[in-house]
């Protein structure tokens, strides 16, 4: 009875939140089907206008049906839909991502000939591949192949108008956020691709769609609304492909200039967001659900933006991003990333972590301090080990997750961070901010942080207000650094030679084995600093010589 009782709060403190067109939206999904339109397909539009070479992946087809995708290899042995493989592993079979990647060129007969196969081998209507989503990304890859100058065949160029009915039928309101914004994206290359009245209504829902969802979705700022770095990096390439798609069917824009010009008055925000939320090795912080190799790197980005035309980013500032609620601090030579933002929308919270008031830390241009990254999205133990409070570097209160995660995509009770304050004193920066996730629990804590970031070091000083909880403040050191403890003291020597000194002022601390996932499919042993408060408070110190030659160990 318990349990039940748990489960129907958790319940409550997520559906409470969404929106009538979600709950809705979810009905309708499941309950009309319709039927696959094959119908004549469409005239293709005339192109008119240049299309540049868009962003780039790594490649995913090893052979000419070898596939590797989030590090697993996997093959068409089992069919389209081989039950062996993870959901995420079967979706990126259908996105076609390949068409696109790097030394596409070289496989072009492999991409053609695997083309044909799926066309024979996916009946329309059914199976994974035409779920709405990897229908969206496959229309935009396939499309865009086509663009860059390769021959689709006469039946692919069939199935794309009958994807683009398919989709038209099947939009994803009941998820909205990326999904959604996916699907307009693919109705605009269809509509665009395509000419005539049938074509015409694919641009304009697709249109609106997008002057719907972008206003919203891209923050003030230029952040990504669901506040994950790497779905704003597949934003912000959504934002660029599109602004190719104008510039290559300028003929067709007249029936999306509004949509149009909402896309290229966010490009620069969301550059320069992107920008700010990057480590100095080039790569995006571990914020949210976040991995290295699903987005096109942000250099790949900026590249892509520098051939349609737009002004380089400018480079990353210190600051707060003040809508999305992140934070950039800098001295000397450190780099620290602070996450005093909301876990998400409330309506849409499904690739959240529990991880306010968590930071990540570079110094000398490398990783030292990391949240533990994502590396599944299957439902299980080590996809909500990932998501909670205890992976990543902030405070875990009564061994409870600062927000209530649950499933895989799933947020009850969530942190509220308030009071955040930021000031500089010359040689440095001191950020201050608390929030209420453990407000649920007896005595209603309150989790109190304030990170210094001076040239020399970084100080952490945490209190918990309110109640008598054991909590601990957790320190993920990235993989590459070796860690050492002395009581209250230590040091951290990374590969090569350079070294960081830690000091416990107040709480006490050790060592525990954790592990690190920059990518998905990865898992790399860490070690993590765990700092128990003592009568509610602790204080770490991460000190480094500045000088350009690091010091060896103490």
């Amino acid at each position: 009875m318990r349990h039940r009782i748990e489960q129907a709060t958790l319940l409550w403190h997520t559906v409470r939140h969404l929106k009538p067109i979600q709950i809705g939206g979810r009905v309708w999904f499941r309950l009309r089907r319709p039927k696959p339109d094959l119908a004549p397909t469409p005239a293709l539009r005339a192109r008119t206008g240049p299309w540049e070479k868009p962003a780039t992946r790594r490649p995913s087809l090893t052979g000419p049906e070898r596939f590797r995708f989030l590090n697993e290899d996997g093959g068409l042995a089992g069919g389209w839909d081989d039950g062996n493989h993870s959901k995420l592993w079967r979706y990126n079979l259908h996105y076609f991502d390949d068409l696109n990647a790097e030394g596409a060129a070289e496989r072009t007969a492999w991409h053609e000939a695997l083309i044909r196969r799926w066309v024979s081998e996916n009946s329309p209507g059914r199976g994974t591949g035409w779920e709405p989503y990897p229908t969206s990304l496959r229309i935009v890859n396939w499309i865009k192949w086509s663009l860059g100058g390769n021959h689709l065949p006469p039946e692919a160029v069939q199935s794309l108008a009958v994807q683009a009915r398919w989709l038209s039928r099947r939009l994803e309101h009941h998820l909205l956020g990326n999904h959604l914004l996916a699907n307009g994206k693919a109705l605009v290359f269809a509509g665009c691709f395509f000419q005539g009245d049938e074509a015409a209504r694919w641009l304009s829902r697709g249109a609106a769609i997008i002057e719907r969802e972008v206003p919203e979705q891209i923050l003030a700022d230029g952040g990504h609304f669901e506040l994950s770095p790497m779905y704003h990096s597949l934003a912000l390439e959504d934002s660029l492909d599109l602004a190719n798609l104008g510039r290559t069917f300028p003929d067709a824009q007249g029936r999306w200039a509004r949509a149009g010009e909402m896309i290229a008055g966010r490009d620069k925000p969301m550059r320069r967001w992107l920008a700010a939320m990057c480590h100095p090795d080039g790569e995006i912080a571990f914020f949210n659900d976040a991995a290295i190799g699903v987005a096109p790197p942000p250099a790949d980005l900026e590249a892509y933006a520098s051939r349609l035309g737009f002004a380089a980013a400018e480079p990353p500032a210190a600051g707060l991003l003040l809508e999305s609620g992140y934070a950039r601090l800098e001295a000397g030579p450190a780099v620290a990333l602070v996450d005093t933002a909301r876990v998400g929308p409330d309506y849409l919270p499904g690739h959240a972590h529990a991880d306010t008031l968590s930071f990540e830390l570079s110094v000398f241009g490398r990783r030292v301090l990391v949240n533990s990254g994502t590396s599944l999205y299957d439902v299980g133990a080590e996809r909500h080990r990932q998501r909670g409070t205890a992976a990543h570097n902030t405070v875990l209160v009564a061994e409870e997750n600062s927000s209530e995660i649950w499933s895989a995509f799933r947020v009850a009770r969530r942190a509220r961070p308030f009071g955040r304050s930021i000031e500089h004193d010359g040689d440095g920066t001191t950020l201050s901010c608390s929030h209420d996730g453990y407000a649920r629990l007896r005595g209603r804590p309150v989790h109190c942080r304030r990170l210094t970031l001076r040239s020399g070091g970084l100080t952490i000083e945490d209190i918990l207000h309110g109640g008598s909880h054991q909590a601990e403040a957790r320190f993920h050191f990235h993989p590459t650094w070796i860690v050492v403890s002395d009581g209250s003291h230590g040091n951290a020597v990374s590969d090569s030679g350079q070294c960081i000194e830690w000091t416990a002022d107040a709480g006490a601390a050790g060592l525990e084995a954790s592990s690190y996932h920059p990518e998905f499919g990865i898992g790399m042993p860490s070690t993590c600093l765990v700092v128990k408060l003592q009568s509610g408070r602790s204080r770490v110190r991460f000190t480094w010589h500045t000088a350009a030659n690091p010091f060896g160990p103490i």
